[in-house]
C-alpha cells in the first residue's frame, strides 16, 4: 500500500516433533528476508500445531495521501503486473512429485522477491490504485479492485507473464483447491474469450503465494513508468487497460 515497514513479529505454529534443523531454517528464512526489507524482528509468539505454519505481523508507517487503494483506478489507465503467474499450479505439482529442481527454483525465486522496488516506483510516479496478487488470484484481486473503482478491466492473455512451466502444469491440471474456489466465487464477474481453453483460463484463477503487484497507471504516465522500470531492472508487464464497462474481460 506504499508504506514503510519498521518492525515485525514472528508468528509460528510448529509440531513438537519437527526436526530442529527445519525449525531453524524457517526462522532463519524469515530473519534473512526481514533484514533485506530493512525490518527489525522485535519478538513473536509460538504455539504447537500438527501442521507447521509461519508468518510475520508487520508494523510500519504510511502517508495517507500517498496510499495505494483498490478503489483508485480510472478509465483509460494501463494495468501492470510485477511478477509472473503460475505459483500455485507449480507448487501443487511439486507436492505430487512432478516438478524438476529447476522449475521449483524458478517459482521459489519469484516468491522470495520483495515487492519493495515496484512499490517504490509506484510511489515516485504518484500512483493511487494497486493491490497485491495473492490467494484470490489475478482475477479475484482484479475483480475487487475493479468493483471498488466502479470500472471494468480488460486483460490480454498473451501479455500476462507466466513462469516457464505454467503451461505444462496447467495442461496436467495440477491446480490447488483454491483455484476452483476462486473461479466459483469470482467467475460470475469474468468473461473469458471462448478461444482460451479451461486449462489456460484457470491459470488466472490460480492462487499465488507472495505474488506481484497489480498497478493502475494513468495513460500519460504509462510509457515513462515502463521505461523507468526497465532502466532499474524492475520486472513490469503491461497486461491490460481499465474500461468504463463493468466486469472483467479476458481476451486472447
Amino acid at each position: 500500500m506504499g508504506g514503510t515497514p519498521l518492525l515485525a513479529l514472528n508468528v509460528a505454529a510448529l509440531p513438537g516433533d519437527l526436526p530442529l534443523e527445519i525449525t531453524q531454517a524457517i526462522i532463519r528464512g524469515g530473519a534473512e528476508k526481514t533484514r533485506e526489507a530493512g525490518v527489525v524482528i522485535a519478538g513473536g509468539h509460538t504455539v504447537s500445531d500438527k501442521e507447521p505454519k509461519y508468518g510475520l505481523v508487520v508494523i510500519g508507517l504510511l502517508e495517507i495521501d500517498k496510499m495505494f487503494i483498490k478503489g483508485g483506478a480510472q478509465v483509460g489507465d494501463h494495468l501492470f503486473l510485477s511478477k509472473p503467474l503460475g505459483f500455485g499450479v507449480t507448487t501443487t505439482a511439486f507436492k505430487r512429485g512432478l516438478t524438476t529442481e529447476e522449475e521449483l527454483a524458478e517459482v521459489t525465486d519469484w516468491m522470495k522477491k520483495l515487492n519493495r522496488d515496484a512499490a517504490q516506483l509506484a510511489l515516485e510516479f504518484g500512483l493511487k490504485a494497486g493491490t497485491d496478487i495473492t490467494g484470490f488470484s489475478l482475477l479475484g484481486h482484479a475483480s475487487e479492485m475493479a468493483q471498488a473503482s466502479k470500472v471494468g478491466f480488460d486483460f490480454y492473455f498473451e501479455q500476462i507473464p507466466l513462469v516457464s512451466c505454467a503451461h505444462k502444469y496447467a495442461e496436467a491440471f495440477t491446480f490447488p483447491g483454491g483455484a476452483f474456489n476462486n473461479k466459483h466465487w469470482f467467475g460470475k464477474e469474468v468473461w473469458c474469450d471462448p478461444s482460451l481453453s479451461e486449462n489456460l483460463s484457470m491459470l488466472l484463477f490460480d492462487p499465488q503465494t507472495s505474488g506481484g503487484l497489480l498497478l493502475s497507471v494513468p495513460d500519460e504516465k504509462a510509457l515513462a513508468f515502463q521505461e523507468e522500470a526497465k532502466n532499474r531492472g524492475i520486472p513490469c508487464w503491461e497486461i491490460g487497460r481499465v474500461s468504463d464497462q463493468s466486469g472483467i474481460r479476458v481476451h486472447p
